[in-house]
């Protein structure tokens, strides 16, 4: 009974987000959507629902968080666009009877500016960051369902100019390890900005709606995913006068849009990410994904690309978790991301069975 207040309470609070993170507005906080992950990264940079030990996957999903994470540390580094790097640093711990929880630090540098007066006379060197503390908590409610939620607080600092804020993120999942199968809803980023950079103008967090599936299949080594996200809206696609991708009539020189079903098609996949994992053995996998809507958006007219693919790799190795991934924006634009994880308690139980065999040899 107390589980299906908790899911229903949750149910009424996402209606009520979703309709309000449809107003208008600048969106602000906009890192909180990179991926601090080489796996999230490789499978497509949107919610991932596995029922596995990875650390790094935690502040992504918090209702995956469980006792299984306790005394488990995760790093990643991204080298994006330009001077643009960022990194985080997460660690998972457990505390009686309140759960099991996760403290992320991320930080995004953006490299030094030269600032310049009216008169273009430099005034000396600035830098732009980001900054996220974030202190997430899961617990299992059942041998089949979690829940999870975690609290992100805040900083932008550019030159003279800075901000300060939260988001939240509300999740739920359900898995069942006969079926290898597992499902999360999540509400990410609801927030809002409690000191704006401008006095007066408030901007709303990237807020969204997200739905993951995955299951490894029983008899080949391939976990699938498949991934919808911007649920609360359903037009993603644009066909306004500015669309370089639009001909013109030659006899009217009116724009020529696109059937209605191929707007509906494209604007149907452009809320679905597919991803596949390759796992020939639980020390190894290889990952790769599509998201049809960062193809869209990346696409130019000149020639193809593969704008909207990712791919990477996962070595997994008593206790210790190395990722890489790259995901392609445009040609030549494909940030690299790596991650490592330790679980210190996987790492000390290795080391003492490994000195208990040592000990038998020598009786």
């Amino acid at each position: 009974m107390k589980a299906r207040r908790i899911v229903i309470v949750a149910l009424l609070l996402l209606g009520w987000f979703a309709s309000t993170a449809q107003t208008g507005g600048s969106s602000i906080y906009s890192f909180l959507d990179f991926s601090y992950s080489s796996r999230l990264t490789a499978l497509g940079n949107e919610l991932i629902s596995v029922h596995d030990d990875d650390p790094t996957l935690l502040a992504v999903n918090p209702s995956s968080i469980a006792l299984r994470h306790r005394n488990s540390l995760a790093l990643n580094f991204t080298n994006y666009f330009g001077r643009t790097n960022y990194a985080s640093a997460l660690y998972a711990f457990a505390i009686p009877k309140a759960g099991t929880f996760a403290a992320e630090l991320r930080y995004v540098g953006y490299g030094k500016f030269t600032g310049m007066d009216e008169a273009g006379v430099e005034t000396g060197t600035f830098s732009a960051n980001d900054l996220a503390l974030t202190l997430a908590w899961g617990r299992e409610l059942s041998p089949h369902f979690s829940i999870g939620a975690d609290l992100k607080l805040v900083f932008c600092g550019y030159e003279a100019y800075n901000s300060f804020g939260f988001a939240v993120d509300v999740a739920g999942s359900y898995f069942n390890d006969d079926k290898r199968l597992s499902m999360t809803l999540l509400a990410k980023n609801i927030g809002c900005e409690l000191k704006p950079f401008i006095p007066g103008q408030y901007g709303h967090t990237p807020f969204d709606l997200q739905f993951a599936l995955s299951q490894r299949l029983a008899h080949v080594p391939f976990r699938y995913h498949i991934i919808l996200h911007h649920l609360y809206r359903w037009n993603m696609n644009y066909y306004g006068n500015e669309n370089p991708f639009l001909s013109h009539d030659a006899t009217t020189n009116q724009l020529v849009y696109p059937s209605k079903a191929k707007q509906f098609f494209d604007n149907f996949f452009r809320h679905i990410v597919f991803g596949l994992e390759l796992e020939p053995s639980k020390y190894f996998s290889l990952q790769v994904a599509y998201n049809h809507n960062v193809h869209q958006e990346m696409r130019v007219v000149a020639r193809r690309s593969l704008a909207g693919f990712s791919y990477g790799l996962m070595l997994n190795i008593k206790g210790v978790r190395f990722g890489f991934a790259r995901q392609q924006y445009a040609i030549g634009a494909a940030p690299n991301s790596v991650s490592l994880a330790f679980n210190f308690a996987e790492l000390a139980k290795n080391h003492q069975e490994k000195q208990a065999r040592k000990l038998q040899r020598q009786d």
